[in-house]
């Protein structure tokens, strides 16, 4: 499963999504970041949170309800570029009704951001059972943040209307995969931070809803994160092996990747993934899954 740090077919990330050419400035001071996805830091750094030893303590009943884990990791001031000593704590609980829930806080003693994210990759056809593009997505979201050539905002914030990013209604993945569009050729396909409609007050919302018509399969994922970025494995090659030793090859599963937008530290008018210390990083998703 899985914010900025590489992303295998199931990770956790320290900063999820990418870091324009690795290099923002936090309270005047300038950090580097290693580049590891083309010129840009991918999901944290060459050694992201998926690649280091957590601390972990069974869950025979979480306050959720259902059966999980708690995860603790102590990300030492300076990895991979990120100031500060952060300690995060990830809580996964399969509860009573079917859902995978995922509850991450942390704490660090110095000024840093931080966009924890969970990235794991979904086939409701079942794994090895083709492409996902009969897939049909419904996204809670009116905007979404367009990307240059390397995938990184432009810092417009445009509307879905009228383009093959608008899955205000349910539409099949495939319907408009390969449109004529220039975002959509930059991505080879979806991998895009689509804006969430929050409303104040507003914690978990409903942010996506995919289904499968082959298998009559639901997936819902609730948030409370500002965005959530859709991939439509546009880059899987059959080299990643997955669930029941399966190969994944091009489109053959979707991720949907709760986070806040990608190259925040970079974007002042993005909200913020600074964290103070004092303060408490709190996030939380939800994967729900149920049949028709």
């Amino acid at each position: 499963m899985t914010t900025t740090r590489q992303k295998p077919l199931s990770s956790l990330s320290g900063y999820g999504n990418r870091i324009a050419k690795g290099k923002f400035t936090l309270e005047g001071t300038d950090y580097k970041l290693a580049v590891n996805n083309g010129p840009n830091s991918l999901h944290g750094g060459v050694r992201g949170f998926d690649k280091v030893v957590w601390k972990s303590t069974p869950l025979t009943k979480s306050v959720s309800g259902g059966v999980g884990i708690q995860l603790t990791y102590l990300s030492p001031d300076g990895e991979e570029g990120y100031p500060g000593n952060l300690t995060v704590k990830a809580t996964w609980t399969l509860t009573d009704d079917n859902a995978l829930k995922l509850e991450y806080t942390a704490q660090t003693d110095s000024a840093t951001v931080i966009n924890l994210t969970a990235h794991p990759y979904f086939n409701l056809n079942g794994a090895g059972n083709g492409t996902v593009l009969n897939h049909i997505v419904y996204l809670n979201a009116d905007r979404y943040t367009p990307t240059d050539a390397t995938a990184i905002p432009t810092g417009e914030i445009s509307s879905v209307a009228g383009t093959p990013f608008d899955f205000r209604k349910p539409t099949a993945i495939g319907a408009r995969i390969g449109a004529n569009n220039q975002q959509i050729k930059f991505g080879s396909g979806y991998d895009h931070n689509f804006v969430l409609n929050h409303k104040e007050g507003d914690t978990e919302i409903l942010a996506a809803r995919v289904s499968s018509p082959t298998t009559r399969r639901i997936l819902e994922v609730y948030t409370s994160e500002p965005g959530i970025q859709f991939y439509t494995g546009n880059f899987l090659n059959g080299k990643d092996i997955g669930h029941g030793g399966k190969a994944y090859p091009r489109r053959s599963a979707f991720c949907l990747e709760a986070q806040h937008y990608p190259d925040s530290p970079n974007h002042s008018d993005f909200p913020t993934t600074t964290l103070q210390p004092g303060d408490t990083y709190r996030s939380t998703t939800t994967y729900k899954f149920s049949t028709k």
